[in-house]
Protein backbone atom coordinates (compact mmCIF):
# COMPACT_ATOMS: atom_id res chain seq x y z
CA UNK A 1 0.00 0.00 0.00
CA UNK A 2 1.37 3.42 -0.88
CA UNK A 3 1.41 6.36 1.54
CA UNK A 4 -1.49 8.21 -0.06
CA UNK A 5 -3.76 5.16 0.12
CA UNK A 6 -3.09 5.00 3.85
CA UNK A 7 -3.95 8.69 4.23
CA UNK A 8 -0.33 9.74 4.74
CA UNK A 9 1.64 12.58 3.20
CA UNK A 10 4.98 11.58 4.69
CA UNK A 11 6.93 8.48 5.66
CA UNK A 12 5.95 7.78 9.31
CA UNK A 13 8.62 5.21 10.08
CA UNK A 14 11.92 6.51 8.78
CA UNK A 15 14.70 3.97 9.05
CA UNK A 16 17.57 6.38 8.36
CA UNK A 17 18.44 9.87 9.52
CA UNK A 18 16.37 12.05 11.79
CA UNK A 19 12.81 10.81 12.44
CA UNK A 20 9.87 12.90 11.25
CA UNK A 21 8.77 13.26 14.86
CA UNK A 22 10.33 12.35 18.19
CA UNK A 23 8.14 10.14 20.34
CA UNK A 24 9.83 9.79 23.73
CA UNK A 25 8.99 6.81 25.94
CA UNK A 26 10.02 5.88 29.46
CA UNK A 27 13.22 4.02 28.52
CA UNK A 28 14.29 6.91 26.26
CA UNK A 29 13.52 9.58 28.86
CA UNK A 30 15.29 7.60 31.57
CA UNK A 31 18.46 7.15 29.49
CA UNK A 32 18.44 10.80 28.40
CA UNK A 33 18.08 11.95 32.00
CA UNK A 34 20.89 9.61 33.09
CA UNK A 35 23.17 11.00 30.36
CA UNK A 36 22.48 14.56 31.46
CA UNK A 37 22.96 13.67 35.12
CA UNK A 38 26.29 11.98 34.35
CA UNK A 39 27.46 15.04 32.41
CA UNK A 40 26.82 17.24 35.43
CA UNK A 41 28.99 15.15 37.74
CA UNK A 42 32.72 15.64 38.18
CA UNK A 43 33.50 12.19 36.79
CA UNK A 44 34.85 11.56 33.33
CA UNK A 45 33.27 8.55 31.55
CA UNK A 46 29.72 7.35 30.89
CA UNK A 47 28.95 3.95 29.36
CA UNK A 48 25.95 3.88 26.99
CA UNK A 49 24.94 0.42 25.82
CA UNK A 50 22.09 -0.92 23.72
CA UNK A 51 21.71 -3.52 20.96
CA UNK A 52 21.50 -2.51 17.27
CA UNK A 53 18.33 -0.51 16.48
CA UNK A 54 17.72 0.26 20.17
CA UNK A 55 17.66 4.03 19.62
CA UNK A 56 21.19 4.95 20.76
CA UNK A 57 21.86 7.26 17.81
CA UNK A 58 18.65 9.22 18.39
CA UNK A 59 19.39 9.32 22.10
CA UNK A 60 22.87 10.74 21.47
CA UNK A 61 21.47 13.27 18.99
CA UNK A 62 18.91 14.53 21.52
CA UNK A 63 21.47 14.59 24.33
CA UNK A 64 23.84 16.73 22.26
CA UNK A 65 21.01 19.00 21.06
CA UNK A 66 20.13 19.85 24.66
CA UNK A 67 23.68 20.84 25.63
CA UNK A 68 24.39 24.51 26.37
CA UNK A 69 25.74 26.48 23.38
CA UNK A 70 29.18 26.94 24.97
CA UNK A 71 29.87 23.19 25.24
CA UNK A 72 32.29 21.90 22.58
CA UNK A 73 31.29 18.52 21.13
CA UNK A 74 33.08 15.79 19.19
CA UNK A 75 31.47 12.57 17.89
CA UNK A 76 33.66 9.86 16.38
CA UNK A 77 33.33 6.21 15.37
CA UNK A 78 35.88 4.26 17.38
CA UNK A 79 36.01 1.22 15.13
CA UNK A 80 39.65 0.23 14.78
CA UNK A 81 41.02 3.58 15.95
CA UNK A 82 44.39 3.53 17.69
CA UNK A 83 45.69 6.38 19.83
CA UNK A 84 46.95 8.41 16.87
CA UNK A 85 43.73 7.94 14.86
CA UNK A 86 41.46 8.77 17.80
CA UNK A 87 43.37 11.92 18.81
CA UNK A 88 43.49 13.14 15.21
CA UNK A 89 39.75 12.51 14.70
CA UNK A 90 38.89 14.39 17.92
CA UNK A 91 41.06 17.38 17.02
CA UNK A 92 39.45 17.63 13.58
CA UNK A 93 36.00 17.48 15.20
CA UNK A 94 36.99 20.36 17.45
CA UNK A 95 38.00 22.39 14.41
CA UNK A 96 41.78 21.96 14.38
CA UNK A 97 43.93 21.55 11.28
CA UNK A 98 46.21 18.70 12.33
CA UNK A 99 49.86 19.21 11.42
CA UNK A 100 51.55 16.81 13.86
CA UNK A 101 52.41 13.15 13.37
CA UNK A 102 53.44 12.22 16.90
CA UNK A 103 50.73 10.93 19.28
CA UNK A 104 52.45 12.86 22.08
CA UNK A 105 52.13 16.11 20.13
CA UNK A 106 48.51 15.36 19.25
CA UNK A 107 47.67 14.61 22.87
CA UNK A 108 49.42 17.79 24.03
CA UNK A 109 47.34 19.87 21.60
CA UNK A 110 44.10 18.16 22.65
CA UNK A 111 45.01 18.45 26.32
CA UNK A 112 45.56 22.20 25.98
CA UNK A 113 42.19 22.62 24.24
CA UNK A 114 40.29 20.50 26.79
CA UNK A 115 41.80 22.23 29.82
CA UNK A 116 41.16 25.69 28.35
CA UNK A 117 37.52 24.86 27.56
CA UNK A 118 36.90 23.38 30.99
CA UNK A 119 38.47 26.40 32.72
CA UNK A 120 36.76 29.13 30.68
CA UNK A 121 33.49 27.66 29.40
CA UNK A 122 32.37 24.11 30.20
CA UNK A 123 33.98 20.67 29.97
CA UNK A 124 33.87 19.45 26.34
CA UNK A 125 31.78 16.38 25.51
CA UNK A 126 33.28 13.51 23.51
CA UNK A 127 31.06 10.72 22.18
CA UNK A 128 32.82 7.60 20.90
CA UNK A 129 30.49 5.21 19.08
CA UNK A 130 31.41 1.52 18.73
CA UNK A 131 33.71 1.98 21.70
CA UNK A 132 34.12 -1.80 22.04
CA UNK A 133 36.05 -1.77 18.74
CA UNK A 134 38.69 0.76 19.81
CA UNK A 135 42.29 -0.34 19.47
CA UNK A 136 44.08 -0.96 22.78
CA UNK A 137 46.13 2.20 22.41
CA UNK A 138 42.89 4.06 21.63
CA UNK A 139 41.48 2.87 24.94
CA UNK A 140 44.62 4.12 26.65
CA UNK A 141 44.08 7.55 25.10
CA UNK A 142 40.51 7.57 26.44
CA UNK A 143 41.69 6.83 29.96
CA UNK A 144 44.34 9.56 29.77
CA UNK A 145 41.75 12.07 28.61
CA UNK A 146 39.43 11.04 31.44
CA UNK A 147 42.23 11.68 33.94
CA UNK A 148 42.57 15.38 32.97
CA UNK A 149 41.36 17.71 35.71
CA UNK A 150 40.70 21.39 36.31
CA UNK A 151 40.38 22.44 39.94
CA UNK A 152 39.97 18.78 40.97
CA UNK A 153 37.09 18.26 38.53
CA UNK A 154 37.14 16.20 35.36
CA UNK A 155 38.04 18.40 32.39
CA UNK A 156 36.15 16.37 29.80
CA UNK A 157 32.97 14.28 29.64
CA UNK A 158 33.31 11.10 27.58
CA UNK A 159 30.39 8.93 26.45
CA UNK A 160 31.44 5.46 25.28
CA UNK A 161 28.59 4.00 23.22
CA UNK A 162 28.31 0.42 22.00
CA UNK A 163 25.82 -2.18 20.78
CA UNK A 164 27.16 -4.63 23.36
CA UNK A 165 27.81 -4.56 27.08
CA UNK A 166 30.82 -2.46 28.14
CA UNK A 167 30.77 -3.68 31.72
CA UNK A 168 34.21 -5.25 31.46
CA UNK A 169 35.82 -2.24 29.76
CA UNK A 170 37.04 -0.50 32.94
CA UNK A 171 39.02 -3.62 33.80
CA UNK A 172 40.83 -3.76 30.47
CA UNK A 173 44.62 -3.77 30.65
CA UNK A 174 44.73 -0.44 28.81
CA UNK A 175 43.34 1.29 31.88
CA UNK A 176 45.80 -0.06 34.44
CA UNK A 177 47.56 2.64 36.37
CA UNK A 178 45.30 5.40 35.05
CA UNK A 179 42.48 7.38 36.62
CA UNK A 180 39.41 5.87 35.00
CA UNK A 181 36.24 7.22 36.59
CA UNK A 182 32.82 5.99 35.48
CA UNK A 183 29.88 8.30 36.21
CA UNK A 184 27.14 6.25 34.58
CA UNK A 185 26.50 2.71 33.30
CA UNK A 186 23.42 3.17 31.09
CA UNK A 187 21.60 0.36 29.29
CA UNK A 188 18.98 1.49 26.76
CA UNK A 189 15.60 -0.12 27.41
CA UNK A 190 12.83 -0.97 24.87
CA UNK A 191 9.24 0.24 24.80
CA UNK A 192 6.68 -1.64 26.83
CA UNK A 193 3.59 -3.10 25.18
CA UNK A 194 1.51 -0.33 26.78
CA UNK A 195 3.75 2.36 25.23
CA UNK A 196 3.88 0.84 21.75
CA UNK A 197 0.42 1.84 20.54
CA UNK A 198 1.00 5.47 21.55
CA UNK A 199 4.38 5.45 19.81
CA UNK A 200 3.02 4.04 16.54
CA UNK A 201 -0.11 6.21 16.51
CA UNK A 202 1.90 9.39 17.21
CA UNK A 203 4.13 8.69 14.21
CA UNK A 204 1.15 7.94 11.95
CA UNK A 205 -0.60 11.10 13.12
CA UNK A 206 2.50 13.23 12.44
CA UNK A 207 2.64 11.78 8.91
CA UNK A 208 -0.95 12.83 8.17
CA UNK A 209 -3.19 10.01 9.41
CA UNK A 210 -6.51 11.28 10.74
CA UNK A 211 -7.40 8.02 12.49
CA UNK A 212 -4.16 6.12 13.27
CA UNK A 213 -6.12 3.73 15.51
CA UNK A 214 -7.84 2.46 12.36
CA UNK A 215 -4.56 1.92 10.48
CA UNK A 216 -2.98 0.00 13.38
CA UNK A 217 -5.65 -1.33 15.79
CA UNK A 218 -4.62 -2.25 19.31
CA UNK A 219 -4.26 -5.93 18.44
CA UNK A 220 -1.87 -5.06 15.60
CA UNK A 221 0.14 -2.73 17.87
CA UNK A 222 0.49 -5.51 20.43
CA UNK A 223 1.68 -7.94 17.76
CA UNK A 224 4.15 -5.38 16.38
CA UNK A 225 5.55 -5.05 19.89
CA UNK A 226 5.98 -8.82 20.17
CA UNK A 227 7.64 -8.98 16.75
CA UNK A 228 10.10 -6.17 17.56
CA UNK A 229 10.74 -6.74 21.24
CA UNK A 230 9.89 -3.07 21.74
CA UNK A 231 13.19 -1.86 20.25
CA UNK A 232 12.26 1.34 18.38
CA UNK A 233 14.48 0.77 15.33
CA UNK A 234 13.14 -2.74 14.85
CA UNK A 235 9.58 -1.56 15.54
CA UNK A 236 9.86 1.14 12.85
CA UNK A 237 11.07 -1.37 10.28
CA UNK A 238 8.46 -4.00 11.09
CA UNK A 239 5.68 -1.38 11.09
CA UNK A 240 6.86 0.06 7.76
CA UNK A 241 6.97 -3.38 6.15
CA UNK A 242 3.51 -4.28 7.51
CA UNK A 243 2.10 -1.06 6.06
CA UNK A 244 3.71 -1.75 2.69
CA UNK A 245 2.37 -5.33 2.59
CA UNK A 246 -1.20 -4.38 3.48
CA UNK A 247 -3.70 -4.36 0.65
CA UNK A 248 -6.46 -2.72 2.67
CA UNK A 249 -6.93 -0.99 6.00
CA UNK A 250 -6.78 -1.79 8.82
CA UNK A 251 -3.44 -3.56 8.55
CA UNK A 252 -3.87 -7.29 9.16
CA UNK A 253 -1.84 -9.41 11.58
CA UNK A 254 -0.67 -11.56 8.65
CA UNK A 255 1.28 -8.57 7.26
CA UNK A 256 3.64 -8.50 10.26
CA UNK A 257 7.10 -9.96 9.80
CA UNK A 258 8.82 -11.55 12.79
CA UNK A 259 12.59 -10.95 12.69
CA UNK A 260 15.15 -12.13 15.21
CA UNK A 261 14.81 -9.75 18.15
CA UNK A 262 18.04 -8.40 19.72
CA UNK A 263 18.72 -8.97 23.40
CA UNK A 264 19.32 -6.23 25.92
CA UNK A 265 22.93 -5.44 26.75
CA UNK A 266 22.29 -5.81 30.48
CA UNK A 267 21.70 -9.52 29.89
CA UNK A 268 25.28 -9.85 28.62
CA UNK A 269 26.54 -8.05 31.69
CA UNK A 270 24.63 -10.37 34.01
CA UNK A 271 25.81 -13.47 32.13
CA UNK A 272 29.42 -12.29 32.32
CA UNK A 273 29.23 -12.19 36.11
CA UNK A 274 27.47 -15.57 36.31
CA UNK A 275 29.90 -17.28 33.93
CA UNK A 276 32.96 -15.68 35.49
CA UNK A 277 32.54 -15.83 39.27
CA UNK A 278 36.07 -14.48 39.72
CA UNK A 279 35.17 -11.35 37.73
CA UNK A 280 34.17 -8.00 39.16
CA UNK A 281 30.80 -7.65 40.89
CA UNK A 282 28.04 -5.68 39.16
CA UNK A 283 27.85 -1.98 39.92
CA UNK A 284 25.66 -1.15 42.93
CA UNK A 285 22.11 0.12 42.39
CA UNK A 286 21.46 3.86 42.07
CA UNK A 287 18.53 5.74 43.57
CA UNK A 288 17.22 8.95 41.98
CA UNK A 289 15.07 11.04 44.33
CA UNK A 290 12.81 13.68 42.80
CA UNK A 291 9.97 15.99 43.79
CA UNK A 292 7.51 17.44 41.27
CA UNK A 293 9.73 16.27 38.42
CA UNK A 294 12.90 17.93 39.82
CA UNK A 295 15.83 15.66 40.63
CA UNK A 296 16.89 16.33 44.23
CA UNK A 297 19.45 13.67 44.97
CA UNK A 298 21.34 10.74 43.43
CA UNK A 299 22.34 7.99 45.87
CA UNK A 300 24.63 5.07 45.07
CA UNK A 301 23.45 2.09 47.14
CA UNK A 302 26.84 0.82 48.29
CA UNK A 303 25.89 -0.06 51.88
CA UNK A 304 23.93 -3.05 53.12
CA UNK A 305 20.88 -1.06 54.10
CA UNK A 306 19.33 2.39 53.66
CA UNK A 307 16.81 3.90 56.06
CA UNK A 308 14.43 6.47 54.57
CA UNK A 309 12.29 8.91 56.53
CA UNK A 310 11.74 12.42 57.86
CA UNK A 311 14.20 12.20 60.75
CA UNK A 312 17.74 13.48 60.22
CA UNK A 313 18.98 10.15 61.64
CA UNK A 314 17.96 8.41 58.40
CA UNK A 315 20.43 7.56 55.65
CA UNK A 316 18.07 9.41 53.29
CA UNK A 317 16.23 12.24 55.05
CA UNK A 318 13.05 13.48 53.34
CA UNK A 319 11.84 16.79 54.71
CA UNK A 320 8.09 16.40 54.26
CA UNK A 321 5.15 16.19 56.64
CA UNK A 322 3.74 13.40 54.47
CA UNK A 323 6.71 11.16 55.30
CA UNK A 324 6.96 9.27 58.60
CA UNK A 325 9.94 9.73 60.91
CA UNK A 326 11.20 6.30 59.81
CA UNK A 327 9.23 5.48 56.68
CA UNK A 328 10.89 2.54 54.94
CA UNK A 329 13.98 0.36 54.90
CA UNK A 330 15.93 -0.90 51.86
CA UNK A 331 18.10 -3.98 52.38
CA UNK A 332 20.65 -5.48 49.99
CA UNK A 333 21.29 -9.23 49.99
CA UNK A 334 23.63 -10.49 47.29
CA UNK A 335 22.27 -9.16 44.01
CA UNK A 336 18.77 -8.51 45.37
CA UNK A 337 17.22 -5.46 47.00
CA UNK A 338 14.04 -5.54 49.01
CA UNK A 339 11.92 -2.85 50.56
CA UNK A 340 10.10 -2.87 53.90
CA UNK A 341 7.53 -0.30 54.88
CA UNK A 342 8.05 0.55 58.57
CA UNK A 343 4.34 0.96 59.38
CA UNK A 344 4.39 4.44 57.87
CA UNK A 345 1.32 6.62 58.29
CA UNK A 346 0.74 7.35 54.60
CA UNK A 347 2.17 4.11 53.24
CA UNK A 348 4.79 3.23 50.64
CA UNK A 349 3.92 2.70 46.98
CA UNK A 350 5.89 0.96 44.23
CA UNK A 351 4.70 1.65 40.69
CA UNK A 352 1.48 3.15 42.15
CA UNK A 353 0.69 0.03 44.21
CA UNK A 354 0.83 0.09 48.01
CA UNK A 355 3.29 -2.42 49.44
CA UNK A 356 4.56 -3.52 52.82
CA UNK A 357 7.37 -5.83 51.65
CA UNK A 358 8.59 -5.80 48.08
CA UNK A 359 11.48 -7.11 45.97
CA UNK A 360 12.71 -4.30 43.70
CA UNK A 361 13.62 -4.63 40.03
CA UNK A 362 15.21 -2.18 37.61
CA UNK A 363 13.24 1.05 36.99
CA UNK A 364 10.80 0.53 39.88
CA UNK A 365 9.46 3.88 41.14
CA UNK A 366 8.95 4.19 44.91
CA UNK A 367 6.49 6.86 46.12
CA UNK A 368 7.20 8.28 49.59
CA UNK A 369 4.68 11.02 50.28
CA UNK A 370 5.01 13.45 47.36
CA UNK A 371 8.59 12.36 46.66
CA UNK A 372 9.62 9.74 44.11
CA UNK A 373 12.63 7.45 44.28
CA UNK A 374 13.57 5.63 41.09
CA UNK A 375 15.49 2.38 41.62
CA UNK A 376 18.08 1.73 38.91
CA UNK A 377 19.83 -1.64 38.79
CA UNK A 378 20.10 -3.22 35.30
CA UNK A 379 21.06 -6.52 36.93
CA UNK A 380 17.81 -6.69 38.94
CA UNK A 381 15.47 -8.21 36.35
CA UNK A 382 13.68 -10.89 38.40
CA UNK A 383 10.97 -9.89 40.85
CA UNK A 384 11.42 -12.94 43.07
CA UNK A 385 9.60 -13.60 46.31
CA UNK A 386 10.22 -12.57 49.89
CA UNK A 387 9.34 -16.12 50.88
CA UNK A 388 12.20 -17.57 48.86
CA UNK A 389 15.24 -19.09 50.50
CA UNK A 390 17.44 -16.31 49.09
CA UNK A 391 15.87 -13.93 51.62
CA UNK A 392 15.97 -16.29 54.60
CA UNK A 393 19.48 -15.10 55.32
CA UNK A 394 21.12 -14.37 58.68
CA UNK A 395 22.61 -11.18 57.24
CA UNK A 396 19.16 -9.75 56.61
CA UNK A 397 17.92 -10.82 60.02
CA UNK A 398 20.95 -9.17 61.60
CA UNK A 399 20.21 -5.98 59.66
CA UNK A 400 16.65 -5.95 60.94
CA UNK A 401 17.81 -6.52 64.50
CA UNK A 402 20.27 -3.65 64.17
CA UNK A 403 17.53 -1.41 62.84
CA UNK A 404 15.17 -2.26 65.69
CA UNK A 405 17.94 -1.41 68.15
CA UNK A 406 18.65 1.86 66.36
CA UNK A 407 15.00 2.86 66.34
CA UNK A 408 14.57 1.95 70.00
CA UNK A 409 17.67 3.97 70.94
CA UNK A 410 16.49 7.01 69.01
CA UNK A 411 13.00 6.78 70.50
CA UNK A 412 14.60 6.85 73.95
CA UNK A 413 16.79 9.81 73.06
CA UNK A 414 13.85 11.95 71.96
CA UNK A 415 11.62 11.26 74.97
CA UNK A 416 10.57 14.64 76.48
CA UNK A 417 11.78 15.71 79.92
CA UNK A 418 9.14 15.98 82.60
CA UNK A 419 8.49 19.68 81.98
CA UNK A 420 7.92 19.28 78.25
CA UNK A 421 4.66 18.66 76.40
CA UNK A 422 2.54 18.57 79.56
CA UNK A 423 -1.06 19.65 79.11
CA UNK A 424 -1.95 23.08 80.53
CA UNK A 425 -5.22 24.80 81.35
CA UNK A 426 -6.06 27.75 79.19
CA UNK A 427 -6.88 30.89 81.09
Amino acid sequence: MDLASAGLHDQPFRTHGKPATLVPYEGFRSALSALDQARRTSLGITLLQGPPLSGKSLLIREFLAELPADVSVAVVDGTGLNMHGLLEALLRQFGYVVEFDSPNELFAMLRMFVLHQAATHAPPVIVIENAHALNRSGLRAVSQLAALQVRQFGAVRIVLASDRSLGSLPGEMAFEGTCLRVSGDIHVRPLTMEETAGYLHAKLRAAGSKVPEYVFPQSVCNELWRASGGWPGVLDRVALLALARAQTLPVALACIERPVVPRGTWESAVEAVINDPAGESPAPPTLYMSHDGTLLQTIEFTSQRLLVGRSEHNDIAVDSRFVSRHHLLLVRNGGSTFLMDLNSTNGTFVNSRRVSNHVLVHDDVIAVGHHRVKFSDPHATRRGSLDGSEFADTTIMKTLEDMRALLARENTEVLPVSSENEPTLSS
